[in-house]
């Protein structure tokens, strides 16, 4: 395989066709943008779709209607990857929207525009949901060959941790920037790491943050029982002399 396919070139689309170039000729399309960038072709839909493993980078919330305009018009063995930061929702749309005979592999890259400049410990998560051309295991070698640490799990063991370690982070990261919380000329190293939390995360757009909340299924019991438990700490150090 010489060639592979992206459908949509946002922040990360972008960084994976960095990361892809450098071994692939990468053709992809995006409505918004049309300027060749790190020697990704920048194409129409129908040009991508002739690709044999095509990664779909789009919105989470825009991940149904792109599948469902797709997949009429998909080719044999061709092998659909999706990079979602959530798993059982896109997973659950390409079993039931995708004809049979066509691949899917789901993925969740845990790095982005902002940490890929740090190569050290970058991590995908990945699993052969209807892996029907024996492409997990090229794959999978391929991104361990760029320094990836690749952890095999099902889409719902991804949520259920995704729930308690990206969505804690973000929910976290938007109270503390919604709470007005700034640097100051006392900081402590623990406070550094604080208002690091905020930076990554407040990097991200809105969207993306609302997606993370709203389309995993184990989100919201989580944020409920930080909820509680502020409730109850904020109980314990209220002197009642």
């Amino acid at each position: 395989m010489t060639s592979i396919g992206i459908i949509g070139f946002g922040r990360f689309g972008g960084v994976l066709g960095k990361i892809l170039s450098d071994d692939f000729k990468v053709k992809a399309y995006d409505e918004k943008v049309q300027d060749e960038q790190f020697g990704v072709e920048i194409t129409g839909i129908d040009t991508v779709l002739k690709e044999k493993s095509i990664f779909v980078a789009v919105p989470i919330r825009a991940f149904k209607e792109v599948i469902l305009d797709i997949s009429p018009r998909l080719s044999g063995r061709t092998t659909i990857l999706d990079v979602c930061s959530v798993k059982v929702y896109p997973a659950t749309v390409m079993k039931e929207a995708l004809p049979d005979h066509i691949g899917i592999i789901t993925t969740h890259p845990l790095f982005g525009p902002d940490s890929i400049t740090r190569p050290k410990g970058l991590t995908m998560m990945m699993h052969p949901t209807r892996d029907n051309y024996d492409m997990f295991p090229f794959w999978k070698e391929y991104f361990e060959s760029k320094a990836i640490k690749v952890v095999e799990m099902t889409p719902e063991e991804h949520d259920r941790l995704a729930a308690r370690t990206q969505g804690v982070t973000h929910f976290v990261g938007r109270v503390l920037k919604e709470a007005g919380v700034e640097p100051t000329e006392i900081d402590t190293l623990g406070f550094r790491d604080l208002l690091h939390v905020i930076d990554q995360t407040c990097h991200d757009s809105w969207e993306l943050f609302t997606d993370l909340q709203n389309f995993n299924p184990y989100t919201l019991p989580i944020i409920e029982t930080l909820e509680s438990a502020i409730e109850t700490i904020r109980g314990k150090i209220i002197r009642r002399d």
